[in-house]
């Protein structure tokens, strides 16, 4: 099991500062000890029409040169519009990101079911008005029919993807998908050995430990890609502790996660993703200082934790 970072950490959305260049998000993935580098697939580090074939080139050699793996490309589709010209919209750009995938020598695109996106305020990142401009789109469409579109969109992207010898893996991330449940009875119904999972922890509804092991025995080898995520802090003793930034949010339950993760012989990636406000106590805002720390605190606690559960 290895560690990567999702370059989503250092896009210039969730902090107070600009956008990295992918040269100097490698660099610091390199700098705090990390495996591989997972690359968003929009702008200013992954959106395919932006890098031609000298700019690919220059990606992979530079990962080469640091020693870091390209794990893959995140997209960021939304494959549940009853309106056929949104979805082909969405299915040509992960036609795009596939082929991005392959030229960097990446193995895995994630993909979501439906992704309202995201708006900006201030400078910064904000989920509400997206999401709300999501959730009052197509009132009349039901959810079964929702779940059609997605599922017959996942059957294109999967055919892409299996020319292209790379997998698509979706993520249990809602809106849409509830429950790990809907991601493996999409998969399923697809039956295409190019889709696979993307089965995330903080994403599962539950930290209940039997919830947890029955979600990873259930998806078992279809298990491709994973993230995390949170915040953290040393305690007294200087080993990297999970802390609370969400009143009222569990801490993740990484160790079950991972003894399970072993169970099922899962060998990906786990890539650290740091996708909300990062502001104080008091939502004053963080600046790039915060998100270094936390990526370099990020790749030490799991570590600890892949340790501990490897022996």
């Amino acid at each position: 099991m290895k560690v990567g970072l999702y370059t989503i950490t250092y896009l210039g959305v969730w902090y107070d500062g600009p956008a990295l260049t992918l040269k100097e998000v490698m660099e610091r993935a390199k700098r705090f000890g990390y495996d591989g580098i997972e690359i968003d697939g929009k702008r200013p580090h992954g959106n395919p029409m932006d890098l031609d074939c000298a700019a690919r080139d220059a990606i992979r050699n530079e990962a080469e040169k640091l020693g870091l793996e390209i794990v893959g490309v995140a997209s960021n589709n939304d494959f549940s519009s009853p309106v056929p010209e949104h979805r082909e919209c969405q299915l040509l750009m992960v036609k795009e990101q596939i082929k991005l995938c392959k030229d960097l020598g990446g193995k895995v695109v994630r993909l979501f079911g439906a992704w309202p996106g995201i708006t900006f305020v201030n400078g910064r990142g904000a989920y509400e008005m997206a999401r709300n401009a999501f959730e009052r789109a197509f009132p009349d469409v039901p959810l079964i029919e929702r779940m059609r579109l997605i599922r017959d969109c996942l059957k294109e992207a999967a055919d892409m993807a299996g020319e292209a010898g790379v997998t698509v893996a979706l993520q249990n991330h809602p809106p849409i998908i509830r429950h790990w449940r809907d991601v493996v009875d999409l998969v399923e119904a697809v039956n295409n050995p190019a889709l696979k999972v993307c089965l995330d922890a903080p994403m599962l509804i539950s930290q209940n430990d039997d919830f947890i092991w029955k979600a990873a025995r259930t998806v078992g080898k279809r298990q491709a890609h994973s993230h995390f995520g949170g915040e953290f802090e040393e305690d007294a003793q200087g080993n990297v502790v999970q802390k609370e930034f969400s009143f009222g949010r569990p801490l993740i339950n990484y160790p079950t996660f991972l003894k399970a993760m072993k169970e099922i012989g899962y060998e990906g990636y786990f890539c650290f993703e740091f996708c909300h406000p990062a502001v104080t106590r008091s939502e004053e805002p963080l600046g790039l200082d915060f998100i270094d720390r936390q990526a370099e605190l990020a790749q030490r606690y799991l570590r600890a934790q892949i340790a501990a559960v490897q022996g």
